[in-house]
């Protein structure tokens, strides 16, 4: 039974699939999914894993909000699920999305974001991806640097990320440039495409050159997406509504 009617089928099947009944979370999602549609944002998401449900009930988390009968993730290892989002244990918790970055990601048009609500100092933690060459992974700090690739080489980002909370946002919509947005600040990376991976997207680690998971993050996941490439004005308004979301639910950073 629900206490709220979804707005929309979107909403609707998210609810269903994730055995949502809790009426804030509900509130939230069906908030959040109007903010993206607003926006014009909502097409580019591949998969969006918005970390509500039930508390300790893996399954509620792992539900893809875009669409429930894709890219649902399956959880390994050790992970805590609460009411403020789904948190890895830093050395063998991980989500597999399903998402093969060859398949269904652009060269020249992708995005990943992760919103952290944990702060870790200098460590090597890499929060969601794939490769090690041909890059496509997201993390906020490793030992002082901040590295990412977005479908080419790794490289290091313009300024460290500390602390390690709030929302970061990988995008890329063009051969030669990367950005970077740390809770809406622009970071501007000069950086070649080359290649996709063919892998699938992790989150809470990526896979390495030996393509075992590696690199695991300690940080709580309360937000995560994987889709096309994002304008900075699409980017700002993404931050808005993933703000919004956070607010909502009483765990915004």
């Amino acid at each position: 039974m629900y206490f709220v009617a979804p707005p929309n089928t979107d909403a609707f099947n998210f609810f269903s699939a994730a055995n949502i009944t809790d009426t804030t979370q509900l509130v939230a999602v069906a908030s959040l999914i109007t903010d993206l549609k607003n926006y014009n944002i909502w097409n580019k998401m591949k998969a969006i894993y918005p970390m509500v449900g039930q508390a300790g009930v893996s399954s509620s988390f792992e539900v893809n909000l875009k669409n429930p009968n894709t890219f649902r993730g399956s959880f390994s290892g050790s992970w805590i699920f609460s009411s403020t989002g789904a948190k890895p244990d830093g050395s063998t918790g991980y989500m597999d999305t399903k998402l093969n970055a060859l398949s269904n990601l652009s060269l020249n048009s992708v995005h990943l974001s992760y919103y952290s609500r944990t702060n870790v100092g200098p460590a090597g933690q890499v929060e969601m991806g794939t490769a090690y060459q041909n890059s496509t992974y997201l993390l906020f700090n490793y030992n002082g640097t901040p590295y990412g690739g977005l479908n080419g080489n790794q490289t290091t980002r313009t300024s460290v990320a500390n602390p390690t909370t709030g929302f970061l946002i990988g995008s890329r919509i063009s051969s030669t440039q990367e950005k970077y947005y740390t809770n809406n600040v622009i970071q501007t990376v000069n950086n070649n495409s080359t290649a996709i991976d063919n892998k699938n997207i992790l989150l809470g680690c990526y896979t390495d050159f030996t393509s075992n998971p590696a690199l695991f993050s300690s940080k709580e996941c309360a937000f995560s997406s994987i889709g096309d490439g994002l304008t900075d004005t699409e980017a700002a308004n993404f931050y808005t509504a993933v703000q919004r979301f956070q607010t909502t639910l009483g765990r915004q950073v």
